[in-house]
């Protein structure tokens, strides 16, 4: 009996140490595996489109090319709208007698560097060395009035009209200048009067102005 519960002893052991060393075995490779380090997966990498992003066009912006409307419509805004009176100088030129007449060209001329227009009467007033005007408006001639362009350098002009004072027997008066004011303007030219007296009140005092024409006079 004892020689046979020997050997189950030593196997029984032998069987037990052979268990331990596998749970030892297992219990290390459960470690192993939980602790190792996994593999890292490299950042994914997105490419963003800017034009696609802001909605913008990827392909470069087409410049527009030179346009001749600008320089047109300032060629015609130079060229276009009526005279200033700071645009025209105001003459008056020499007395053409004739039938009891006497009669003088009031004459504009375009100063200024651009090409404007004038129409229609210019207006005028004799007046003293004061300012005082001398006598009534000028009465308009019956006329047909017509655009008259001028440009820089050129000349319109109207008609200025009234009976010799000598054989009209008028009340008369010496003015200090004439005022000439072009059509549709406020302020006046004034041009020094050299001719002598002008009728001012009585019979056959009106003076007459006729439209601006092209030129400088008859």
């Amino acid at each position: 009996m004892a020689n046979t519960s020997r050997p189950v002893r030593r196997t029984a052991l032998l069987a037990s140490a052979a268990a331990l060393l596998g749970l030892v075995g297992a219990c290390g490779s459960e470690s192993s595996t939980s602790t190792a380090p996994r593999p890292t997966q490299a950042p994914r990498t997105t490419t963003v489109d800017p034009g696609a992003a802001t909605g913008a066009a990827t392909t470069p912006a087409a410049t527009a090319a030179p346009s001749d409307t600008a320089g047109s419509a300032s060629a015609s805004a130079r060229t276009d709208g009526r005279c200033r009176t700071g645009e025209l100088r105001a003459e008056v030129g020499r007395v053409d007698p004739g039938a009891g007449q006497r009669n003088f060209p009031i004459v504009l001329t375009n100063t200024s560097d651009r090409t404007c227009t004038v129409r229609g009467y210019p207006g005028a007033a004799f007046v003293d060395a004061s300012g005082g005007q001398l006598g009534p408006d000028p009465v308009r001639a019956p006329s047909s009035p017509g655009t008259v362009t001028l440009a820089p350098g050129k000349s319109a002009w109207a008609g200025l009209s009234f009976s010799s004072p000598q054989i009209s027997g008028a009340r008369t008066a010496t003015p200090a200048a004439l005022l000439v004011t072009p059509p549709d303007e406020h302020d006046p030219i004034r041009v020094a009067w050299t001719a002598g007296e002008v009728p001012v009140g009585g019979d056959e005092s009106s003076v007459k102005v006729t439209a601006l024409e092209p030129g400088t006079g008859p």
